[in-house]
This record gives C-alpha cells, structure tokens and sequence, in this order.
C-alpha cells in the first residue's frame, strides 16, 4: 500500500462515492420514487455471499469480492438499462474502458479489481455465474419489495417476467419461487392494483 500515489488513490475513491449517489436507473423507467443506489444494490449482494455455508464448493471470499466490483464501472458510464438502446457489445467496450480508467493508477489492487470484473463478465467460473445469479435475484427481491412498499402489487412483474427461467443456481432458484408464492400471497391480500380497478 504504501507504494500507491496517494493523489491517485483518492481519484479511485472518488469513483467508488460517486456510486453511493447513482441511482439503478431502471427504477426510474419503472416510476419507482426513492429507489436503490448502485452502491446499495453491490452492497445487499455482497452480504448474500455470506449466506454460502462453509460445505459449499464455492469461493466465497471470490464470491464477495466479484460482488463488490461488477457495477464499478458504471460510476464513469452509469447504469446503461435497456431503456437506453445500447447495443450490448457498446455497453460491454463502454464499461471495459471505464474499469480501465477506474482501476489503472492503483497498482497491484486496480489490476485485482479489474481481473475481478473479467470474470464475472465472462461468468467462466462457478464463482461468477452465481453472482450473476445474486444480481438477478437482487433486482427481483428489491422490485417485490417497492411493490409491498407502495402498496401496488405485480407492478415490477415486467422485471420477472424478463428473468423468468435465467437462473442457475438451485438455492437461488429456490429463493425466486419462494419470492414469487409470496408475491401472489401479497396481490390477493390487497386486492386490485390501480391497473386493474
């Protein structure tokens, strides 16, 4: 650490706040107020890894760390939705350029980092295909919750229509379905949405 230029390590800081304060942009496409940050989405899923027991085959340190990084780059591009028509080979170059920027003036940690969100955008390891699995799920868990939240049941059910059949994992396909029973359990005990009355 102490072979880092201090000037250059408060630049990568930078990025990293930058991320408390953008927000998940497909929230607001969907009208949802008061929603998530980039940083808080990273967050929530890096505490699930915690939820991988010591008899599974997975890394969970790994697990944590690919976490941590896989938005990182979207404190330069922010967060691209499909709302934006980004072809997804501009995004993938876009957020390569980004993480580059991000991470190249911090030494043996930039290139840590970097090497870290090469793997979950490859998802070539067990490790980043379950992330890929947990940021899914994230956003299905969050968007039940703001439906719960504002009291307006299957409004985010584009979100799982578009993730339906996407996930690998077995505990986390669990966690959908359990999710979706108690989505169902929620619209029938409020009644009506605002669609639909």
């Amino acid at each position: 650490m102490d072979s880092l230029n201090p000037t250059e390590v408060l630049k990568f800081l930078e990025f990293v706040n930058d991320l408390k304060h953008l927000p998940r942009r497909g929230w607001i496409f969907s009208k949802i107020k008061d929603h998530e940050t980039i940083s808080g989405h990273m967050y929530a899923m890096a505490l699930m890894t915690f939820l991988l027991g010591n008899d599974s085959k997975l890394d969970r340190i790994k697990c944590l760390q690919l976490s941590l990084v896989h938005d990182l780059a979207e404190a330069v591009v922010t967060d691209l939705t499909p709302h934006d028509n980004v072809p997804e080979d501009v995004k993938h170059q876009l957020e390569d350029e980004a993480m580059k920027k991000i991470t190249s003036h911090i030494g043996s940690a930039g290139s840590q980092i970097y090497d870290l969100y090469k793997e979950y955008e490859s998802k070539a390891t067990p490790e980043a295909k379950f992330v890929k699995d947990l940021d899914r799920f994230d956003l299905l868990f969050t968007a039940a919750n703001y439906e719960k939240r504002d009291n307006h049941p299957q409004k985010c059910q584009e979100y799982f229509d578009a993730l339906n059949g996407k996930f690998e994992h077995p505990f986390i396909k669990k966690l959908v379905d359990t999710l979706e029973e108690q989505r169902k359990g929620d619209a029938s005990c409020n009644g009506p949405t605002k669609e639909t009355a």
